[in-house]
């Protein structure tokens, strides 16, 4: 395997993690303003990126590659109000897609096939991601400052259950 595409693929799996955390952060604040619909669907999102790393680590270790783990940073993040964690949900998922996108770069450059077939998942998935974190804002958007509204959509996100992704290696 190419060094630069195996770096880049370990520095994700530290990317990965901090995502989990950044989403735990999120599902905490949603905890402490009693939105627990909102905490769940974090939760089971924290859980996601926590596979994903796990997904990218087998896989360099599939191809004789050595992980290196780094420093998790701390999520930073400030919320003032509900759609706060949303936004930065958005924002931090187009910020991955960017991540696996300069990956999938550089295995296309060295005409690394078997990583760019992995990255196909993570492409798609990056896809359901943002679309997810899009939709979240909008109907946070139509429907949060009405309190009907509000529970509904708590109750929307509180029925979401985790489904272990279906990549196989």
């Amino acid at each position: 395997m190419d060094s630069k595409v195996a770096s880049l693929i370990n520095q994700q799996i530290n990317k990965e993690f901090y995502s989990a955390y950044l989403y735990l952060d999120f599902a905490n604040y949603y905890a402490s303003v009693g939105l627990d619909g909102f905490e769940n669907w974090y939760k089971i999102q924290a859980q996601e990126e926590r596979d994903h790393a796990m997904l990218f680590y087998q896989y360099l270790q599939n191809n004789g590659q050595k992980v290196t783990f780094e420093a998790i940073d701390k999520p930073d993040k400030e919320f003032s109000d509900n759609m706060d964690p949303l936004k930065a949900g958005l924002e931090h998922e187009k910020y991955v897609t960017s991540l696996i996108n300069e990956i999938y770069a550089a295995a296309f450059d060295v005409k690394d096939f078997r990583t760019m077939q992995l990255l196909d998942w993570f492409v798609k998935e990056q896809g359901e991601e943002e679309k997810n974190a899009s939709d979240m804002v909008t109907k946070m958007e139509l429907f949060g400052s009405d309190a009907k509204g509000l529970y509904m959509l708590n109750s929307e996100l509180g029925a979401r259950v985790y489904s272990a992704p279906s990549l196989t290696l």
